[in-house]
């Protein structure tokens, strides 16, 4: 029998991280001691109380049963209760929130909701790689927006063709960014609101690292300026915030059509988060928040020690004010895959290429400061004696 994959699956770049996974388990067969500094995925423990309230919560037999398609109403809630304290955001619980097995689930079911065939999406370019998946599984053209370091990583809306312009259905946007670690102020957000207004686009802003933040500055809410709520909706997660990646639960919410949208996507295809992650959830959203202002000052700490590194070395880096990443542009002669591969063969420390996260991504890699701060300083002396 032949099997024949379909044109949308052939029309997938291989997602990045896999690779990466592939090279790292051949490196560390050969028993090398990798310093992984490549994937963003949390090194810092979940705070006890949620894993607490996640063990009493997996004991009880109604919590085993099929969880509700909109989520839990105690947890939506607590969203609210988050964002109204955090952003001064108000939420209506009932309409204008989702809660997510993860926030990628939510983006990848995004233009599963409003992409018709031919239709465009416009996405930042370097991005996170399920934007521009999840747009060519739904049969729609992906229109890039450059981030380019003149314009401080932000698209320009007059450069985006007319065509696609007229033609898009969603625009992707994600502040504090990933991959660059830039971020966005109220007026970014105002243009892209009258933008998107203009044209009749959705705006989908991923605010997944709105908590890791530095030097005392905090990233605001896209649903903060006037007008957001008629023109789009926001993503957002528990993985970076509490460290709980592997848990997937996040959520979206804003404009209450399009969350009824990817709600109706949702319900024919699963059937909700673990009730018991959920009732984890409201702890970590309603319960202790001391364990943040921590986990920035580790951060911070890690990325003053790899900025430091970096300036001795004398390559050319973005100092981000958001993110567990710093964006790097490398030596002349090389490009980013082949970079990155040096670093792996010659200091056996893995960071990811700038091209997997789109053609603009080319001629950086980006480190994750997902490590301790002796394993970044350490990673640094490497490549001082290595490369």
């Amino acid at each position: 029998m032949e099997i024949r994959f379909s044109k949308r699956l052939k029309n997938l770049p291989p997602y990045l991280f896999v690779e990466i996974d592939k090279a790292k388990r051949e490196a560390r067969k050969q028993g090398r001691d990798l310093i992984d500094l490549g994937i963003g995925d949390p090194d810092l423990p979940t705070p006890g109380s949620i894993i607490e309230k996640l063990y009493q919560a997996s004991k009880d037999p109604r919590n085993h049963k099929y969880a509700l398609d909109q989520g839990m109403p105690v947890l939506r809630q607590a969203i609210a209760d988050w964002y109204k304290r955090r952003f001064n955001v108000d939420l209506n619980p009932e309409t204008q929130i989702l809660p997510l097995i993860g926030s990628k689930e939510g983006i990848a079911h995004m233009p599963l909701a409003f992409v018709n065939q031919g239709d465009y999406v416009l996405s930042p370019n370097p991005s996170y790689p399920p934007y521009r998946g999840s747009t060519i599984l739904s049969d729609g053209k992906v229109q890039d927006m450059p981030l380019l370091e003149k314009n401080n990583f932000l698209p320009d809306f007059k450069k985006i063709p007319l065509e696609a312009r007229q033609k898009s259905k969603v625009m992707f946007l994600n502040y504090p960014n990933n991959p660059t670690g830039s971020t966005a102020d109220a007026g970014f957000y105002r243009k892209a609101i009258d933008f998107a207004s203009k044209y009749n686009i959705i705006i989908a802003h991923d605010a997944a690292y709105s908590e890791i933040a530095y030097d005392g500055y905090r990233p605001m809410s896209f649903l903060e300026v006037d007008g957001a709520k008629d023109t789009g909706v926001e993503f957002h997660s528990l993985s970076k915030t509490y460290n709980m990646t592997g848990w997937r639960i996040g959520w979206v919410c804003g404009n209450a059509q399009v969350v009824s949208g990817i709600a109706k996507v949702k319900s024919n295809i699963d059937s909700g988060i673990f009730s018991a992650i959920q009732i984890a959830g409201v702890e970590a959203l309603s319960g202790p928040q001391e364990h943040i202002q921590k986990m920035r000052a580790i951060y911070q700490e890690r990325r003053d020690v790899l900025c430091a590194g970096l300036k001795s070395i004398g390559w050319n880096f973005l100092k981000p004010e958001a993110t567990f990443y710093v964006w790097v542009s490398v030596p002349k002669g090389y490009d980013s895959r082949g970079f990155a591969a040096l670093l792996l063969e010659k200091c056996d420390i893995v960071v990811t290429p700038g091209v997997g996260f789109g053609k603009c991504g080319e001629g950086y890699i980006r480190f994750a400061l997902t490590v301790s701060k002796e394993r970044v300083q350490e990673a640094m002396e490497r490549i001082q004696k290595r490369v």
